[in-house]
């Protein structure tokens, strides 16, 4: 097996890897998440499935990488059993991490373009009503050549951190910007609780209010904290893999998988330390929804003491969390291009630059010349359907692939996946997991799938709901046919 990259310590690894978890899915939609399903109520149930669902396919991911030394394109192959067919979910990896970015490098520059303009003062020269906000919004979405420049700005800079190469390069500066990020935490959140009526906020969001959590729907509660908890560790398509293959063995992956959790729950959970305190100083709806960032959080910065500088100071955080994952997922993607074509790292860089910025002009131009488009029925856009296919396809079914190849018999099998998994000092992954994780947690994600779908397309009504439900069903099919091909015994060279 060839040298392969490693990572200088296990600091770079843990951070690099909790970059990766940590993203906008932690600032934005957790914050507002909590403020629609009861504050610490939800919060309390997110970690439970946090711990029980999270955690072993993030196990499963690392492992599959350290035992392969490959990125997720050829890993299957590397550890299958011959004649099963799981390494043809290689392909769908390497799509799923060109499709994220081809939205998520268009949102990160966003957050830059946000920072930007909070540290002119754009959003704090005049009292700015709502409409205003929203105007700036849909000026800057508006405009091609605006989006195109500040998804450029994110895609070289991130690529040239991924040229330098794993240590001098990924792990180095990911370091720097993920300790920035929380010391930008701890800076926010104490200027939040420290706001004025800042008081009812603090209790909404750490007191339990298990009533207020019985009138949203105690079902609509769970599968919210169900749903947030499996996508927020950034799990199914192989980002994680990666990471795993520049690691070594004296580390068991079960105890460092704690550890970047913890720390990615850190970060959410101080993000809405941060946002929903605000949120209550200054009446806002802390519920308010996806336009919670972008819209609703300059109104308060609009109204706050140095408000400028605190907005500024706040995208430059969410920069950061988008920053780090980005850098994540091209890391990904210049190891596909180094395992499937045995290009250099150099070579690599170059030609996922130019790729990815075309690929990323759908979404830009979805939101101005190519609005007319709705692929998801009215009111959606280009970016809608880009997401969707990312997460509420890949990620679940990527995390059911994962979680059955390193429980099945014709993949890797439990015995070897756990041998993996406990190499190693730290916390061991108990054999006793095997029925729970090899028909359990499959038969809980087939679940948040399906209902995913149902909640998506049942409001829109039978026309869009039967079609949807039927292509739900044959990506299923498409996971049994790998689960049960025949595969003999031997394991590949």
């Amino acid at each position: 097996m060839e040298n392969r990259e490693k990572f200088g310590s296990r600091l770079g690894f843990l951070l690099v890897s909790a970059g990766c978890a940590v993203g906008l899915g932690n600032v934005w939609k957790f914050p507002y998440m909590c403020g629609q399903y009861g504050g610490a109520a939800f919060i309390l149930i997110y970690l439970v499935f946090l711990v029980i669902m999270g955690l072993p396919i993030m196990v499963c991911e690392f492992s599959i990488g350290r035992g392969s030394q490959k990125s997720c394109a050829t890993a299957f192959r590397v550890l299958e059993k011959k004649g099963s067919k799981w390494h043809n979910y290689g392909y769908l990896a390497v799509a799923g991490n060109y499709l994220l970015v081809m939205f998520y490098t268009m949102v990160a520059g966003w957050t830059m373009y946000y920072c930007y303009r909070s540290f002119v003062g754009e959003f704090t020269k005049e009292a700015l009503t709502s409409a205003q906000i929203k105007d700036k919004y849909e000026q800057m979405t508006g405009s091609a050549p605006t989006m195109i420049l500040w998804t450029i700005i994110v895609i070289v800079l991130s690529f040239a951190v991924c040229a330098l190469g794993v240590q001098k390069g990924v792990e180095r500066i990911t370091k720097v910007m993920m300790i920035c990020l929380f010391a930008l935490i701890g800076v926010l959140a104490v200027n939040s609780v420290m706001l004025p009526g800042a008081k009812e906020g603090i209790k909404f969001y750490l007191v339990p209010d298990f009533k207020d959590m019985m009138d949203k729907g105690i079902g609509n509660v769970v599968f919210g904290a169900m749903s947030q908890a499996f996508f927020t560790l950034s799990i199914g398509i192989g980002a994680m893999t990666i990471f795993g293959s520049y690691l070594g063995k004296d580390r068991s992956l079960a105890g460092e998988t704690l550890n970047i959790t913890i720390m990615d729950t850190f970060v959410a959970t101080m993000s809405g330390l941060i946002i929903i305190p605000a949120c209550f100083a200054f009446d806002i709806e802390p519920g308010a929804g996806p336009s919670l960032i972008f819209l609703t959080l300059p109104r308060i910065f609009n109204q706050m003491a140095g408000g400028h500088i605190w907005g500024a100071l706040f995208f430059l955080f969410l920069s950061f969390a988008a920053l780090s994952t980005v850098i994540a997922v091209f890391e990904n993607i210049v190891a596909f291009a180094m395992d499937l074509w045995n290009l250099s790292r150099g070579k690599a860089v170059m030609v996922n630059i130019v790729l990815i910025t075309v690929l990323s002009l759908p979404c830009i131009l979805g939101f101005n010349v190519l609005s007319n488009i709705t692929p998801l029925g009215p009111g959606t856009n280009i970016m809608d359907f880009e997401d969707f296919i990312v997460s509420n396809n890949l990620l679940p079914l990527g995390s059911l692939v994962y979680l059955l190849f390193c429980t099945r018999k014709n993949g890797w099998g439990f015995d070897n996946f756990v041998e993996e998994a406990n190499s190693g000092s730290g916390v061991k992954l108990s054999k006793k997991l095997r029925f729970y994780m090899s028909y359990i947690l499959p038969f809980i994600i087939v679940i948040i799938y399906i209902k995913g779908y149902y909640d998506m397309f049942s409001p829109k009504g039978m026309k869009y709901l039967i079609p949807w439900m039927v292509v739900a069903f044959a990506m299923l099919g498409l996971i049994a046919y790998f689960a049960f091909s025949k595969g003999k015994e031997e394991v590949n060279e």
